[in-house]
């Protein structure tokens, strides 16, 4: 199922007392509809999913969805290492009236292959919901393999992955062994256009908070077939796209959106605000 080139995986705006600002909220999700983004993760990890309570994930939805009235889709993060917590907040999400549901893989218990296709198979069975599998091990320290992507992908809602595993022999394999209708995105801003040249779909961004319109221009002359032109603006890009993981994301792009004059507040502990090393060096990239 294709969602669109670019998802923007959107930071959670927090006001001086760290509480969610829904006028932020919807200040945020217009700036980056108009700047090139095709669709929205809501509490995914980039939104500081670990911190949100359940009840704020359920406001932020509703949030969300009422913002975007139908225009363009709403993914919800609803995944979690608790199989069941995920189903109540799938069946939560889904009677709110997103579009879609981002699933991580199973952090910190390290469930095995098998328990991996169960747990995303129980989630699939209690929704009729769209459903994007995410595999990010940096992150989880579990690894989604390809054969289990594979299997996954045979189930009807199960229709996409987001793909953080950095492992273009994988992600070619995942591509060519999956239906055509399975999309394949790319969860790392730089192996976006390598991902585009093997059959990717597109790509779930942090840094389209901050170079959104660039980012959709580099697809457009990729999709036109201006490869040279795409990679030219890939290369120039390069150095934003690695620089806003400087630090613990989302603290970077949060800084980097403050000094562009959108205000989101900064990110809730155990995350720390960039240093003022850091964030010179980011004001140095974004000039």
């Amino acid at each position: 199922m294709n969602f669109g080139q670019l998802l923007t995986a959107m930071v959670t705006p927090f006001d001086e007392n760290n509480q969610i600002d829904y006028e932020k909220v919807t200040d945020l999700m217009h700036y980056l509809i108009d700047n090139g983004s095709d669709g929205l993760v809501i509490a995914g990890t980039t939104g500081e999913s670990p911190t949100l309570t359940y009840e704020e994930k359920i406001s932020l939805f509703k949030h969300a969805v009422k913002v975007a009235d139908g225009k363009y889709p709403i993914i919800a993060g609803t995944g979690s290492n608790n199989t069941v917590d995920s189903i109540q907040l799938t069946k939560a999400a889904e009677e709110i009236g997103v579009d879609a549901l981002l699933l991580v893989t199973p952090y910190y218990n390290k469930p095995n292959q098998a328990g991996l296709y169960q747990h995303f198979t129980a989630i699939a069975e209690a929704t009729k919901l769209p459903i994007m599998l995410y595999n990010i091990p940096g992150r989880t320290m579990v690894h989604l393999n390809v054969e289990t992507i594979i299997e996954l992908s045979k189930i009807d809602n199960i229709v996409s992955v987001k793909e953080s595993s950095g492992n273009l022999d994988n992600i070619a394999k995942i591509i060519e062994e999956t239906d055509d209708d399975f999309t394949v995105y790319s969860g790392d801003d730089s192996l976006t256009l390598p991902m585009k040249s093997i059959g990717g779909a597109g790509v779930v961004s942090v840094a389209s908070h901050i170079i959104g319109n660039e980012f959709k221009n580099m697809l457009i002359k990729f999709d036109s077939g201006d490869v040279k032109g795409a990679a030219r603006l890939h290369r120039k890009l390069l150095p934003i796209m690695q620089g806003l993981f400087m630090a613990p994301s989302p603290a970077p792009v949060k800084a980097a959106l403050r000094m562009k004059g959108i205000d989101v507040g900064h990110v809730r502990l155990p995350l720390v605000n960039v240093s003022e090393a850091e964030e010179q060096l980011i004001r140095d990239l974004l000039s």
